[in-house]
């Protein structure tokens, strides 16, 4: 059984940390992607393995992390309550979530007792709670949460420190990362393009979505999570911040896809511009010869 495993770090400029990073990862799995973002200051890598090599590697990548990376030295405008931040188990078929369960409990306990790693779980080990439950405020907001007992690591240390954060260990099903940058500077713009296309302010369901400034690309970016492509099609949140961008008066400069895209999401988009509604990813090529 091969699973999935798309961990997110807070490290997005350092070539060596990144390559230290790949390596660990590379040592017991195989990496598939890497997408580094320098005014993110994070970077999120796509693994595929049996589950115990999935664990082996996130083992040996998050202690590369705990060595290399100091979270009061970061500045990167992306939410984060750790130095290996967030670190998701996917299965790709529906029914190895449970497997995809099973093995982020034994990587959550393995940080914890190896690396003593505060560990919160989330998704399909949490009864669904999401990892905006956890950053909200950000670290020091986190640490504080656990110091007033309203939070409590499920492995772990029971505190959380400023240098390393803690791991948000989970299990999901596959999500489209996915960004659109504007060509603004007013990240105010963004912010209120984001509100109106998250499932939060009435807009796509399962969209997650918030307004960045860039300030090394000198633009702003509707940066989003879209964690049901089938319900919300990448291509139409796209169409409607496009929308929205040019009542506002902003042109759309691109988009940007963080890891992989499943090639349903990419059937659905092609399905109106070549005329077929029925296309499914069972019509696409390589799908079927994987036997997806």
């Amino acid at each position: 059984m091969l699973l999935e495993a798309v961990p997110n770090f807070s490290e997005g400029r350092d070539e060596l940390t990144l390559a230290a990073l790949g390596a660990a990862l590379a040592a017991h799995a195989r990496v598939l992607d890497v997408h580094a973002d320098a005014d993110h200051d994070r970077c999120v890598f796509t693994v595929v393995g049996r589950p115990d090599q999935l664990v082996e590697a996130l083992v040996g990548a998050v202690r590369v992390a705990l060595e290399r990376i100091d979270l009061r030295a970061k500045s990167g405008v992306h939410p984060r309550i750790g130095a290996a931040d967030v670190l998701p188990i996917v299965p790709l078929e529906p029914h190895q979530l449970s497997a995809a369960r099973v093995a982020a409990t034994a990587l959550a306990r393995r940080l914890a007792h190896e690396l003593g790693v505060p560990v919160f779980l989330y998704g399909a080990c949490a009864g669904g709670l999401r990892p905006s439950h956890f950053r909200r405020g950000g670290l020091s907001a986190l640490c504080a949460r656990v110091l007033a007992g309203e939070l409590r690591p499920d492995f772990g240390p029971p505190l959380v420190d400023l240098q390393h954060g803690a791991c948000l260990v989970g299990a999901r099903p596959p999500l489209v990362a996915f960004n659109v940058n504007l060509a603004t500077g007013d990240v105010e713009v963004a912010r209120a393009i984001a509100a109106v296309v998250r499932e939060a302010g009435g807009g796509f369901p399962g969209v997650r979505a918030l307004g960045l400034a860039l300030e090394r690309a000198g633009c702003v970016q509707v940066s989003m999570n879209i964690e049901d492509w089938q319900t919300a099609p990448p291509h139409l949140v796209v169409a409607r911040i496009r929308e929205e961008a040019a009542q506002r008066g902003v042109e759309v400069l691109g988009s940007e896809l963080v890891g992989l895209l499943p090639a349903g999401a990419a059937a659905l988009a092609a399905a109106g511009p070549l005329g077929l509604p029925g296309l499914a990813p069972d019509r696409i090529l390589e799908s079927r010869a994987l036997g997806a």
